[in-house]
């Protein structure tokens, strides 16, 4: 029987940046926004689902697979009915005999993940790196996120067998963000890819490609129903379609 262990919220002000860390690098947005009152609301929304959110964990008995996850709120599941609904959640409930462990936290960036890499000393099945929205709406350099990622990538390399990078989708599709500013984050989105995609090569680690254009994106075309109340994190449909993603592009590297 899987066992739970849920981190009471906010791990962030442990392991990276607080829990308004994401709305503080989102918060020069507003001036940019059609409305400065819809803007507002969607910036409490997204405090809200961090302050809430908990990274879903699973310790079964005689486990005979082991799992790491790092990463940000897209990691810890923000935005989903539960825990259960993210997209640690659905691994686990496919693989009950998986040992998953969850060391994301809200408002992490990659930077962070290199701290939460090191709470672990043992070695891992799979290493899930899932996150790097927050260097794409707080505006990281492409130098220092170049710097990061690969500290990231090397350390994962050490704490797992196999490694996933999986940066999230075009950011610059979420209904948080009004044009141009969702232009800007497409592009930025582009940049996370293009660099995380490199470093996946370098170290022998599987890359998720999430990216797509407005007019390809589930998340554009049915944005209600992909995205959570915020309009930036992901839904429990949302976080299903990125599983199914996980899957395709990187089945061979899942629990089996």
């Amino acid at each position: 029987m899987i066992q739970r262990q849920l981190l009471p919220f906010p791990p962030a002000a442990r392991r990276g940046s607080p829990p308004w860390a994401l709305a503080l690098g989102v918060a020069a947005a507003v001036a940019l926004l059609g409305t400065a009152g819809l803007a507002t609301w969607r910036i409490r929304s997204a405090q809200s689902l961090a302050r809430t959110s908990e990274p879903f964990q699973a310790f079964p008995q005689g486990a005979s697979q082991s799992l790491l996850i790092v990463g940000d709120s897209t990691a810890v599941g923000t935005g989903a009915s539960g825990p259960a609904a993210s997209v640690a959640g659905l691994i686990a409930s496919a693989h009950p005999g998986l040992r998953l462990v969850n060391r994301a936290a809200d408002g992490a960036k990659y930077e962070d993940f290199v701290r939460q890499l090191l709470q672990d000393s043992e070695t891992f099945d799979t290493v899930l790196v899932l996150g790097g929205g927050n260097d794409v709406i707080r505006f990281t350099s492409e130098s220092a996120l170049r710097v990061s990622v690969a500290k990231v990538a090397a350390l994962a390399r050490l704490r797992g067998t196999r490694v996933i990078l999986m940066p999230p989708g075009n950011v610059g599709n979420a209904p948080f963000f009004f044009r141009p500013l969702a232009w800007l984050m497409a592009r930025r989105s582009r940049m996370l890819h293009a660099v995380v995609r490199e470093q996946a090569q370098r170290h022998g680690a599987s890359y998720v490609d999430l990216y797509k254009p407005r007019s390809a994106d589930p998340f554009a075309q049915r944005p209600r129903a992909m995205h959570a109340k915020d309009g930036l994190h992901p839904s429990d449909e949302g976080y299903r379609l990125w599983l199914a993603e996980l899957q395709q592009q990187a089945g061979a590297t899942l629990p089996a």
